[in-house]
C-alpha cells in the first residue's frame, strides 16, 4: 500500500537571495491569478475552466513572456488555478454560493522538475531562470527529519510557503512510501484498546497509559481563533496575512502535537508486545459527541491516522469496533454489566460488581475487549487474541497471564 504524508521544513535561504525568492513567489502569485480570471470568464459555452492544460493552451505564452517566471512555475500556476475553479463549480453544483478564486497568500507550488532535494537543502527554481539553494532547518530527532532524511521516504513536489510575521520559508514536501499491509491473522494476537476524548487525555489505552493533554490543545485552539477574530475586525491586507501565517503556525503546532501522542501510543503497543491497535468507529462522530467541535473531530480522526502509518510500520494491525456501551459496560473479566449510572465524569463504578476504575481506562478495556469477542464469535483463523492489561493479558476466557517484561 502507499502512505502519503507532508514534512514541513523550515529553509534557511541565503540573505542575497532571499529578495529572488520573494520575487519568484510575487510572480507566481500574480500568474496564478490571470489563469484563474481566464479560467473564470470560461468557454465561447459560458462554462467556467477547470482543466490546467486548457488554461496553457490559452495564456500560457502570454504569461510566460510577461512575466518571465520559469516554464515548470508557469505550469504549477495554471494547475493551482485550475484546482481552485474546480472546487469553485463543485459548490455551484451542490447550490452554494462562490465567487473568483483570490489569491493573496505568498504560496508557490513545485513540481519535481523546479525543485531538487539533497541531503540538508534542496535548490528551488527562482525568476529569471535562476536556482536558489537553501537548507533545511529541524530538529533532528522531528518527524520531519524522517520524511526528508530517510531513504525509504520518497520526495515528491513541494509548496513553498511564507510567513510574513516571522519572515521565515516553509516548505510544504509531499513524501510517499510503499508499505505492506500489516496482518491481523497471527496465531497470537494481543490487542490494545483506545478511547479517545475531547477534553482530558486525548487517548487512553487499555495498559493504562494517559497520553496527550486534550486541554492544551483545546487551550491553544481557542486562543488561536480568538486571535483571529480580533485580526478579522481589522479588515486590512496586513491582518490578512497575518491570520494566515498564524493559522499555518497552528496547523504545524498541532499536526506535530498529535505526532508525539500517536508515537507514544504506538511505542505503548510495541513495549506490550501488541500486534493490534483497536479504536471505535466514530465515522459518524457527530453522532457520538453531540458538543464536539469540528476542530475536536480533525483531532479524533487525525490521531487514528498518525497511529495508522505508524503501527503499520511496525507491522502492527489498527482496527475498529462499533461504540456502543462503550462507557457504560464494566470491562471486569466476568462481569459485562451495562447501566448509565456506571460512569460518572472520570469515574467510573459498576452497579452490580463494585469495581471502581478510571471511565476512560474502562472505556478502552472494554473497546478491546469487544474486539476480540467479535474475532471469537466470527470464528477468524483459529487465532488466540489477549487483551492487553497494565500487568499482563486476559485471553477471551478470562485467563490471565501476568507481563514478563
Amino acid at each position: 500500500m502507499e502512505i502519503t504524508r507532508t514534512a514541513v521544513v523550515k529553509l534557511s535561504v541565503p540573505g542575497d537571495r532571499r529578495d529572488d525568492l520573494k520575487r519568484t513567489m510575487n510572480t507566481f502569485r500574480d500568474a496564478t491569478q490571470r489563469f484563474a480570471d481566464r479560467g473564470w470568464d470560461g468557454n465561447d459555452d459560458g462554462y467556467v475552466i477547470t482543466s490546467g492544460n486548457h488554461l496553457q493552451r490559452l495564456v500560457y505564452d502570454d504569461i510566460r513572456d510577461d512575466t518571465g517566471l520559469h516554464a515548470d512555475l508557469t505550469v504549477a500556476a495554471a494547475d493551482h488555478a485550475a484546482n481552485a475553479l474546480d472546487g469553485c463549480v463543485t459548490k455551484m453544483k451542490k447550490g452554494e454560493r462562490t465567487s473568483k478564486p483570490v489569491f493573496t497568500s505568498n504560496t508557490t507550488v513545485y513540481n519535481t522538475n523546479a525543485i531538487t532535494y539533497f541531503d540538508g537543502y534542496c535548490s528551488l527554481a527562482a525568476y529569471g531562470g535562476s536556482r536558489v539553494h537553501a537548507e533545511y532547518v529541524y530538529p533532528a530527532d522531528s518527524i520531519q527529519a524522517e520524511y526528508m532524511e530517510r531513504d525509504e521516504w520518497q520526495k515528491r513536489g513541494a509548496k513553498l510557503r511564507y510567513d510574513h510575521e516571522t519572515d521565515t520559508y516553509y516548505l510544504h514536501v509531499s513524501v510517499k512510501q510503499e508499505r505492506e499491509e500489516p496482518s491481523a491473522e497471527a496465531e497470537n494476537q494481543t490487542v490494545l484498546g483506545v478511547d479517545r476524548n475531547v477534553d482530558g487525555y486525548l487517548a487512553v489505552t487499555s495498559t493504562g497509559a494517559f497520553i496527550g493533554n486534550a486541554d492544551l490543545l483545546n487551550h491553544n485552539r481557542r486562543e488561536y481563533e480568538r486571535r483571529r477574530a480580533r485580526l478579522h475586525q481589522q479588515g486590512t491586507r496586513s491582518a490578512h496575512l497575518t491570520i494566515q501565517s498564524i493559522g499555518d503556525t497552528f496547523a504545524n503546532w498541532s499536526e506535530d502535537f498529535l505526532h508525539h501522542a500517536s508515537k507514544e501510543l504506538v511505542n505503548e503497543a510495541i513495549s506490550h508486545g501488541c500486534t493490534t491497535i483497536v479504536f471505535e468507529d466514530l465515522t459518524n462522530i457527530r453522532d457520538r459527541i453531540s458538543n464536539a467541535s469540528k476542530f475536536q473531530q480533525w483531532a479524533f480522526n487525525e490521531l487514528k491516522r498518525q497511529v495508522e502509518y505508524k503501527a503499520n510500520a511496525e507491522g502492527i494491525a489498527v482496527e475498529t469496533v462499533h461504540p456502543a456501551y462503550t462507557s457504560q459496560r464494566c470491562s471486569e473479566t466476568g462481569c459485562g454489566f451495562t447501566h448509565a449510572d456506571n460512569r460518572d465524569g472520570d469515574g467510573f463504578v459498576c452497579q452490580q460488581c463494585g469495581k471502581e476504575l478510571h471511565s476512560d481506562y474502562n472505556a478502552a478495556r472494554h473497546i478491546a475487549h469487544k474486539y476480540i469477542q467479535n474475532r471469537h464469535t466470527s470464528g477468524s483463523g483459529g487465532a488466540t487474541y489477549h487483551l492487553a492489561l497494565k500487568s499482563g493479558t486476559v485471553n477471551g476466557n478470562g485467563e490471565y497471564s501476568p507481563s514478563t517484561v
